[in-house]
C-alpha cells in the first residue's frame, strides 16, 4: 500500500488547480475599454480556456505591454507578477484553472490600486474587499473596484509604453509587502493542496516499481457543480465551486 497522510483537502481536481467560469464585464472604463479589474499574483500561474465569445487579456510584464486576442478555442496563461486586465469584446466566456487551488481565494491577489491605496493595507482592504451576495450593492462595489484598479493600471501602462519600468517594479514590490503577512497560511494550503498531490504521484511511482498496486483499490469517481452562480470576481461574472480544493470560499483580497 502507498504510506501517505491523508491529504487535508478531499478529492482536489487533477494538479489541485482552482476552477472556475467567467464572463467578462461589459462595464466601459476609463479608457473606453469593457472588462475586468487588473491585478496580479504572487506565487500563482493562471490559465484562461475560452469557451466563447471573443476579447483580450491585456499584460504588462517585463515584456512590456501585450494585448494578446482571445476567441473560442484559445489558451492563454500568465506567471507570477505578471499584471492581467481581461477585456471584452463580445459575449466573451472562459474557464479559468488556477495554480494552487485555495491560494488566490486566500489573497494571492493584488490589484493595481493607485500608490496611495497601495501604500496603506487599511485602505487597500477597504477597497478590495464586496459587501456579500450578488445584489445591486456588490456590484456597485465591484464597479468602484474596477475602475479604482483600471486607473492605476493605466498609469503603469503609460509609463511602460514609454520605457519606464519603475512604476511596475515599485508597484510588484508593494504588492509583495501587502500580501507578506499572508505567507504562513498560503504554505498551509499549498501543503494540503498542490504539495500533497504531487507527493502521492511520488509515493504511487514507488509503489508500482516495488510492483504494489494495492492503491488501486482506492479507485472512485466524483462530480460536483456550481454553488455560485454570477459572483463578482476579479475579471467578469463569476461561477464558484464550494468543494475544497477547487474554489475555496474568499477569505480576504
Amino acid at each position: 500500500m502507498v504510506s501517505e497522510p491523508e491529504p487535508a483537502l478531499p478529492h482536489p481536481l487533477p494538479g489541485a488547480v482552482g476552477l472556475s467560469h467567467l464572463s467578462a464585464y461589459d462595464w466601459e472604463a476609463a479608457d473606453g475599454v469593457c472588462g475586468g479589474s487588473p491585478h496580479l499574483h504572487l506565487v500563482c500561474t493562471e490559465a484562461y480556456v475560452v469557451t466563447g465569445g471573443r476579447g483580450a487579456v491585456q499584460t504588462l510584464s517585463p515584456d512590456g505591454y501585450r494585448d494578446i486576442p482571445l476567441e473560442a478555442g484559445s489558451v492563454a496563461w500568465f506567471t507570477p507578477g505578471t499584471v492581467h486586465r481581461m477585456v471584452q469584446g463580445g459575449d466573451l466566456r472562459i474557464t479559468v484553472l488556477m495554480q494552487n487551488s485555495g491560494l488566490p481565494e486566500a489573497g494571492d491577489a493584488v490589484f493595481t490600486f493607485p500608490s496611495e491605496v497601495l501604500a496603506d493595507p487599511e485602505k487597500y482592504a477597504a477597497a478590495a474587499t464586496l459587501p456579500p451576495g450578488t445584489g445591486v450593492d456588490t456590484e456597485a462595489s465591484a464597479r468602484r473596484r474596477r475602475d479604482l484598479a483600471v486607473e492605476g493600471y493605466l498609469a503603469l501602462r503609460e509609463a511602460l509604453v514609454a520605457g519606464d519600468n519603475e512604476p511596475y517594479l515599485e508597484f510588484q514590490r508593494s504588492a509583495a509587502r501587502l500580501v507578506r503577512e499572508k505567507v504562513p497560511r498560503w504554505r498551509e494550503l499549498w501543503r494540503a493542496g498542490a504539495l500533497a498531490t504531487a507527493e502521492r504521484t511520488g509515493a504511487q511511482l514507488d509503489a508500482l516499481a516495488a510492483g504494489d498496486d494495492d492503491y488501486l483499490a482506492d479507485a472512485t469517481a466524483h462530480r460536483t457543480e456550481p454553488t455560485r452562480l454570477g459572483g463578482f470576481g476579479m475579471c467578469g461574472r463569476r461561477d464558484e465551486y464550494a468543494l475544497p480544493g477547487t474554489t475555496l470560499p474568499y477569505e480576504s483580497k
